[in-house]
């Protein structure tokens, strides 16, 4: 077997200050897909917690995960329910939480507070992926919440989420000179913004 020999190169030294490599922010039309607005769990890691998960823990794990929603996971890893900053900010769930259960703060789970599974809106990726951004928003016109589920069936025939869609992010995206008007906290809310609009 023949040897190679390798020399390694020497490193460099810095000669100046260097800027940082950043992605360029997507700029979308209203026509383009709506899958590129998709956070793709098959290419992005969700963010998520335990059902136990103490919620001062969870908030923590939010902010730093720069994220404004987190799955809550049960023992068998079934996403069960979500959690938003919504209720981590709001007293309203977290209060009931505590009287209906007779507990401190300290002791509320995000299983507590989360919406559970069964009150979650969703599409499948199929339709998503016939859609553009503005039949998208357009078709959730009367959706009030701020992130939309997305789904498949895996290869065993089994339901699972494959991504999401952020309200926030499809603002971002299409940013059609409308930065002055207050951020869409919801599907509805920036369906108002975008229709309010020259397209």
């Amino acid at each position: 077997m023949n040897q190679v020999n390798f020399s390694p190169k020497p490193l460099i030294h810095l000669s100046s200050t260097p800027l940082l490599a950043m992605p360029a922010p997507k700029r979308l039309l209203p026509t383009s897909p709506a899958m590129t607005v998709l956070t793709d769990f098959s290419q992005v890691m969700p963010q998520s917690v335990k059902a136990d998960t103490p919620i001062d823990e969870a908030h923590l794990k939010m902010r730093h995960g720069g994220v404004r929603m987190l799955f809550v996971m049960d023992k068998q890893a079934h996403c069960i329910g979500i959690i938003t900053s919504k209720e981590m900010i709001g007293t309203r769930r977290i209060n009931l939480a505590m009287q209906q259960r007779n507990l401190s703060r300290e002791d509320i789970t995000a299983e507590m507070i989360m919406t559970p599974w069964h009150k979650l809106s969703a599409m499948p990726i199929a339709q998503l992926a016939s859609l553009t951004i503005e039949d998208l928003v357009l078709s959730m016109e009367a959706f009030t919440e701020q992130h939309l589920l997305i789904t498949e069936q895996n290869d065993t025939q089994e339901l699972r989420i494959r991504g999401l869609i952020s309200a926030s992010e499809i603002q971002s995206a299409v940013d059609k000179e409308i930065s002055v008007v207050p951020r869409a906290k919801s599907f509805a809310e920036i369906c108002q913004v975008i229709t309010g609009h020259d397209l």
